[in-house]
């Protein structure tokens, strides 16, 4: 229930940010911005939450975890956006502002996101003995 609970929080953070900046601001149509949003949201919440933050480094170092999974997530969001962007409008070009702006945005949550992770859905991961401490 915790991750889905996450995973509704960050597919509304992305929404939002790809709303306003794809539809308002680049004129990219709401449907395709949803697509990228469904996209980029299970992605990311699989590989960038799940895999790397958990993984990059000792569960009490957060700081060196969530500094590595925020700037994989930034180049991932922009690949995304920019490849998904890009099938669904078939404009390559224009599509790298956009992609580079939103990745910008949602990096910043993300950091926040993580931290919201770490304290809420894995809390156990905190408390991880090494074998050999």
């Amino acid at each position: 229930m915790k991750h889905l609970i996450a995973l509704a929080i960050k597919f509304v953070m992305v929404t939002i940010v790809l709303v306003v900046i794809l539809t308002w601001a680049f004129d990219v149509s709401f449907t395709h911005t949803l697509l990228i949003s469904l996209a980029l949201t299970a992605l990311s919440y699989a590989t960038g939450d799940m895999l790397i933050f958990l993984n990059a480094g000792k569960p009490e170092n957060q700081y060196n975890r969530n500094t590595i999974a925020t700037v994989t997530d930034f180049f991932m969001a922009f690949a995304a956006i920019w490849l998904i962007g890009w099938l669904l409008t078939g404009e390559s070009a224009a599509m790298v502002v956009p992609a580079l702006i939103s990745a910008v945005v949602l990096s910043a949550g993300e950091w926040f996101f993580h931290q919201y992770v770490d304290h809420s859905v894995v809390p156990w991961y905190n408390d991880y003995k090494s074998v050999k401490s």
